[in-house]
């Protein structure tokens, strides 16, 4: 099996068992993504311990390349803070906005070097970008949600989480 295959099988993978998906409460923040050009939707969750992303939940309709996006994101920053998140998410971004040129360190983002072959197909981009996208603004939401950037998200702040 040559890297491409391996890549794609990646992918398929990530969406036929799509990693942390369904929604849950208990969450600080909760943010809708969709791409007009292709229909995909997204709703994500964030819920963080201090500035330790604890979980991230979604529900999503759409391509495998964007179901299996979002998949492989999860599994990436569960677990790292939100400085991490976002600096894996600045370095995902330009590897997508690079065409194929730049490429990922398969160390630190593991599953994710599987769509630096989608890069190079720009109506894709935004596919592969949707769930990081929510991710972005789910981290901000949270951030303003909370008293200052460090300090622990209460999960009954402006309401989130309490949503039956």
């Amino acid at each position: 099996m040559n890297v491409e295959d391996m890549y794609q099988q990646i992918i398929l993978d990530h969406y036929r068992e799509k990693h942390h998906s369904g929604l849950r409460e208990d969450y600080d923040a909760e943010v809708t993504q969709v791409n007009p050009s292709c229909g995909d939707e997204l709703m994500l969750r964030l819920h963080l311990d201090g500035d330790v992303i604890t979980d991230v939940s979604y529900d999503a309709v759409g391509c495998s390349i964007s179901q299996a996006s979002t998949s492989v994101m999860t599994d990436l920053v569960i677990g790292k803070t939100v400085e991490q998140a976002q600096q894996l998410y600045r370095g995902f971004q330009e590897m997508m906005r690079s065409r194929g040129e730049v490429k990922l360190d398969e160390e630190t983002y593991d599953d994710a070097v599987a769509f630096e072959g989608v890069a190079q197909l720009m109506a894709r981009v935004k596919c592969a970008m949707l769930g990081w996208s929510a991710l972005e603004e789910s981290m901000m939401e949270a951030e303003q949600n909370s008293d200052t950037p460090t300090a622990p998200a209460s999960v009954g702040a402006a309401g989130k989480g309490d949503k039956a």
